[in-house]
Order: structure tokens, then C-alpha cells, then sequence
């Protein structure tokens, strides 16, 4: 397949679904408005403790005492790994369908909670810590997992539709072979996304670092 008809389908498999993308987006972005919210609705000791663990984790790598970036790394790639099968094995299955959006909210929550979290603590510092090691792997990871969530719905309405509407015969073996094979380049994609994440995070990391602790 040439670069011409891979952007060609793209733009179609996009302009087909765009609703289905628009919903999974909007999802996605409630998860991350609710996780800063709930920054604002935790009391004053809840954010202590959070607080007090962040700074010394900000020692740690001001000493130079933290994990290499090759276990950061595999830490993180694992982690996606999971969180992608996890998702695959739900887009083949007739009850995935709420579980996927769950978990995709989850992870908004999870981005919109740390940043939130950063931004109240530390203000102008946690801003720059936010863009600095929570946004660069994020730009790639947060719409592979909007392009991996709507796959998965899609997959998983049509087996819906497969169980309950007995006059669909339209063979499910070829989208189920094209989604496997999508789901395998983004594992690929967001290898990247960890790479970045282990090694292009770690010198910013050091030098907010030193300047939060200083200020503690």
C-alpha cells in the first residue's frame, strides 16, 4: 500500500467516523476536567501528603538518587502494552463496549488530576514541570488512545450487531485482521512516546528539580 492510500484511507476511516471521534474525544476530556476537579475538592492534608512525596521525590533526583531512564522506559512501554491489549481483547468482546469508554476516561482523569495537582501546588513551577514532563509523551499517547478506543467501539458495535441482528453476514475476519494490524503500529508509535518519556524528560526533570527544592 503506497503513502497516497494509507493518507487516503485515513482521511475517510476519519471522515466516516468523525461523530464516533467527536464523542471519544469529548470523553477523553471530561476525565482530564474531572481529575483537576477533584485537585480542588481534596482538603488541605490530602494535598499535604501528595505534596510532601513529590518533594522528596524532587530530592531524589536532585541527588541523583532515581531510576534510569531504561527502567523508566520499560516501566512505561509495559504499561502501555497492558493498556492496549487490555483494550484489544475488550473491542472483540459484546460487553467491552462501556468498560473501553471507562477506561479511557480514566486516563483523561489521570492526565487531569497530575497536571492539575502540579499547576495548584506549584504554580508557575508546576506548570513548567506539566509541559515539560507530562505533556511532550502525552501529544502522541493521549490520540493513539482516542484512535485505539474508537477502533475498539467500532469492533465492538459490530459484534453487537453480529450476536443480536442474525441477517448480518458480512465476514468480520478481515476488520478484525486490520485491527489487530493497527493496534500493532500503534504499539510501535507509542514505543516512542516511552522513549521520550525515559530520556527526554529527565534533564528538564533535573532542573525544576533544583529549583523546587530549593524553594522548600
Amino acid at each position: 500500500m503506497t503513502r497516497s492510500s494509507v493518507k487516503s484511507t485515513m482521511k475517510k476511516h476519519v471522515k466516516d467516523y468523525l461523530s464516533l471521534y467527536i464523542f471519544v474525544s469529548v470523553i477523553l476530556l471530561f476525565g482530564v476536567v474531572f481529575g483537576a476537579v477533584i485537585v480542588n475538592s481534596m482538603n488541605v492534608s490530602q494535598k499535604q501528603d501528595i505534596l510532601s512525596f513529590i518533594t522528596h521525590f524532587f530530592g531524589q533526583v536532585n541527588n541523583g538518587d532515581y531510576i534510569s531512564g531504561n527502567e523508566v522506559f520499560l516501566s512505561s512501554y509495559s504499561s502501555h502494552l497492558k493498556f492496549l491489549a487490555l483494550i484489544w481483547v475488550l473491542g472483540i468482546s459484546i460487553i467491552g463496549l462501556p468498560i473501553i469508554l471507562i477506561l479511557l476516561f480514566m486516563k483523561g482523569l489521570v492526565v487531569g488530576f497530575t497536571v492539575g495537582f502540579l499547576v495548584n501546588q506549584l504554580g508557575w513551577h508546576g506548570i513548567l514541570l506539566a509541559f515539560s514532563s507530562v505533556f511532550p509523551q502525552n501529544v502522541i499517547v493521549l490520540p493513539l488512545y482516542i484512535l485505539l478506543t474508537v477502533l475498539a467501539v467500532q469492533l465492538s458495535i459490530r459484534m453487537i450487531r453480529k450476536q443480536f441482528i442474525k441477517n448480518d453476514n458480512e465476514p468480520i475476519m478481515k476488520q478484525l485482521v486490520s485491527y489487530s494490524i493497527v493496534f500493532g503500529v500503534v504499539a510501535v508509535c507509542l514505543s516512542i512516546a516511552s522513549i521520550i518519556e525515559a530520556y527526554g524528560s529527565t534533564y528538564f526533570l533535573k532542573a525544576i528539580s533544583e529549583i523546587i527544592v530549593s524553594k522548600n
